[in-house]
């Protein structure tokens, strides 16, 4: 029931005055099944007020006036705990959550927050140096893909806000975010891989061989275990990956999570060259590995627990980078790029490559075509073949 009444009210002036006078009091009730009201000094203005609320009531558009007014940070915690995650993308929302998007906007209300602040927020992610500059290095600021997920974790929020009417609209509309350069785009050779390995020494070489051989991610390598190997058959199945995760996050109290199937839910038997086989069969005869072991465990000993990847990276994988002559930074995950170029640039079908690689969707894959820079030269001489074989 909507309705309109005078009322006489009384209120406090700016310099501490008491004053009574007239006012006229619109209320509605809202979908929340409680009243609603507001003053004002016109009776039009109150009228326009509920004709407005009505209409919103009416197309199911209808937003609590007071919800807004609750923080980003309140909601984005209760947002964040009903959440129905895998542990990494967990991992990621709370870090983007803790550590960018509430110590800058937390604290101001839900309804004040605008696009030019969600804007002003990229803006500053995009110019926040992540490391300082040194003698040796300039310093890093923080990547476009960095920057797009913690924006993307922040639009899912604003997102769940409206559909949950806290606020009419999501101020993340229309954002510019910043682009990945194709300059900076490179690919590891064959060459680059193997300066790696040698500098790695004996004990991880295996762990590029195995990286560039298969494009498995970094999870789903430190989750292989020996009955993961067909030696018979030339296969590797991957059935685990491994999650890596605060001890207060995690269910278990460990910081390495072993999941039952790696990305998308679904294992897959990927064929492998003699090569990698023959190099794993030399680090089985090191270890002396039973059937339910790890391939790439913490310590060198039979039934180790699961290696870190952060410590890897830290301890071995970097330093063995800086030693091997090799002119950039090529991360462990770059193996996985360069795996699927050299499939794509061998003359492998997407759908074929997208399956290997465990894409979700052929897009992801389409994104390797062209990140050889030879690339272009062999899809020349490939046409050139066709044409010349049907030429009369």
């Amino acid at each position: 029931m909507a309705s309109i009444h005078r009322r006489t009210v009384r209120w406090t002036t700016q310099d501490g005055h008491q004053r009574t006078g007239q006012r006229w009091q619109a209320r509605y009730v809202g979908e929340d099944r409680k009243e609603h009201a507001k003053l004002f000094a016109l009776k039009k203005d109150a009228q326009s007020w509920l004709d407005q609320q009505t209409a919103d009531l009416i197309r199911g558009e209808w937003t609590d006036p007071a919800a807004g007014k609750e923080t980003l940070r309140t909601y984005a915690t209760r947002w964040e705990r009903i959440q129905v995650s895998a542990e990494g993308t967990a991992r990621i929302v709370d870090n983007a959550l803790r550590v960018h998007i509430l110590p800058r906007l937390g604290d101001m209300p839900l309804g004040s927050i605008r696009r030019s602040d969600v804007q002003a927020f990229v803006k500053a992610l995009e110019e926040k140096e992540v490391r300082p500059a040194t003698e040796e290095l300039p310093a890093r600021t923080m990547s476009p893909g960095t920057v797009r997920n913690i924006y993307e974790v922040l639009a899912r929020v604003f997102a769940a806000a409206a559909d949950d009417r806290v606020i009419a609209t999501s101020p993340c509309t229309r954002i510019t975010l910043p682009k990945d350069h194709d300059d900076e785009v490179r690919v590891p050779t064959l060459e680059d891989i193997e300066c790696v390995q040698v500098a790695l020494g004996q004990q991880w070489q295996p762990i590029p061989v195995v990286l560039a051989g298969t494009g498995l991610r970094v999870g789903e390598l430190l989750g292989l275990r020996l009955s993961d190997v067909d030696f018979l058959r030339r296969t590797i199945c991957v059935e685990e990956t491994i999650v890596e995760v605060s001890r207060k996050d995690s269910p278990t109290g460990e910081r390495m999570i072993l999941k039952p199937y790696p990305k998308n839910d679904e294992p897959r038997t990927l064929r492998v060259s003699q090569h990698l086989l023959d190099t794993l069969a030399a680090r089985l005869a090191d270890l002396g590995l039973q059937r339910d072991d790890l391939l790439f465990p913490s310590r060198e000993i039979s039934g180790g627990t699961p290696l870190s990847r952060a410590t890897f990276n830290t301890r071995y994988w970097r330093p063995a980078v800086a030693r091997s002559g090799v002119d950039f930074p090529v991360r462990m995950h770059d193996l996985r790029h360069a795996h699927a170029s050299w499939l794509l640039a061998g003359g492998a079908d997407l759908k074929t490559v997208m399956e290997r690689m465990g894409h979700a969707q052929i897009m992801t894959t389409q994104k390797y075509l062209h990140t050889l820079p030879d690339a272009d030269d062999k899809a020349l001489a490939a046409f050139e073949s066709v044409r010349q074989r049907s030429a009369p």
